[in-house]
Parts: structure tokens; C-alpha cells; sequence
């Protein structure tokens, strides 16, 4: 075999390589299972935790949660945004809706008012790591563990230790 011809194929298997090493979930952040079990069916996200709705601009839907909940952050993108990227220092814009994990219960939502609107490093803890790299025009799954949500105060309708389901629409990011 010729010299040519062997550092072609070197080539090839390298580039080969390369690209089936590259991702192509955009970079968005996530701390859940990927791929594996999660789709978008009928217009909705769904995971092995809840079935999020897709439809960009309403309020979503959130069917209730089974089985135990995650012990560590989990994030989805259930749209994914094309706008501005939200970081750390970032002032946000939102629509969210929360559900409790114990209860199935929607808990708190901005859809029935106007949009929340909060600087990132103000919030909970699973915000201020699940949010950071979402694009405005995004909608993204945070289930969030007690201990990065309310802990055992619980806070308002939140009781001690719950597991909160958070679907948040990024409006605008300053």
C-alpha cells in the first residue's frame, strides 16, 4: 500500500473520530438524563420525570410526576431559544409555572399575570444553576432537589423538603 494512501485513511478514521465525539444538544446545561427515553412527541418534552407542552407563547402543561424524584438538578430544554443567552449577573424576564413533586399540584404560575422579572443571583439556587446558558425565546424543565430549592424550611405554599417542578419561558435577558 502506498504512503498516500495509508495517511489518507489515517485521516478519515481520524476525522471520523472527531465527529462522532462532537454534541449536538447546543450546550445547553443539563444535569438530567439526556437522549435516552426523553422525546418530543405531539409537541410535547417528554422525560422519565414529567411530559412538558411545547407550544411556544401559552401557558404550559405538566403532567403529574411518578416515582422518586432525582436527587440532583435536572434540566431540559423543552424549546429551545434563539435570543440572547442568560448568564450568572444576568436580569431576567419569565413566564414559569411550579408544580410541587409531592402533590402533582401547580403551586405557582406567572401565566395568569404579567411576567416575573429578577436578577438571577436573587433566586434559588436551582435557578442560578439551571438557568445560565438559556436562550430567550426557550422553555426549560428544572426539577429541583430540596436542597437547592426551599430545604427544609419550605417557603410559602412550598413545604419542608419538596422537590420542586419549575417550566420556565425566557422572555428577555438584561
Amino acid at each position: 500500500m502506498k504512503p498516500s494512501r495509508i495517511i489518507v485513511i489515517i485521516s478519515s478514521l481520524t476525522l471520523l473520530i472527531s465527529l462522532t465525539a462532537c454534541s449536538t444538544d447546543g450546550g445547553a446545561p443539563s444535569d438530567g438524563p439526556k437522549g435516552e427515553g426523553n422525546q418530543i412527541t405531539g409537541g410535547n418534552l417528554s422525560t422519565q420525570y414529567v411530559e412538558v407542552s411545547a407550544e411556544a407563547g401559552l401557558a404550559p402543561t405538566i403532567s403529574s410526576p411518578s416515582g422518586t424524584p432525582p436527587a440532583t438538578l435536572v434540566t431540559e430544554d423543552v424549546i429551545i431559544g434563539s435570543g440572547k443567552v442568560a448568564s450568572p449577573d444576568s436580569t431576567l424576564t419569565v413566564h414559569y409555572t411550579l408544580m410541587a413533586w409531592s402533590t402533582g399540584e401547580i403551586v405557582e404560575s406567572s401565566w395568569s399575570g404579567q411576567p416575573a422579572q429578577f436578577p438571577l443571583s436573587g433566586v434559588i439556587l436551582g435557578w442560578q444553576q439551571g438557568i445560565p446558558g438559556m436562550a430567550v425565546g426557550g422553555r426549560r424543565l428544572l426539577v429541583i432537589p430540596p436542597d437547592l430549592g426551599y430545604g427544609e424550611a419550605g417557603g410559602g405554599p412550598i413545604g419542608a423538603n419538596e422537590t420542586l417542578i419549575f417550566v420556565v419561558d425566557l422572555i428577555d435577558v438584561a
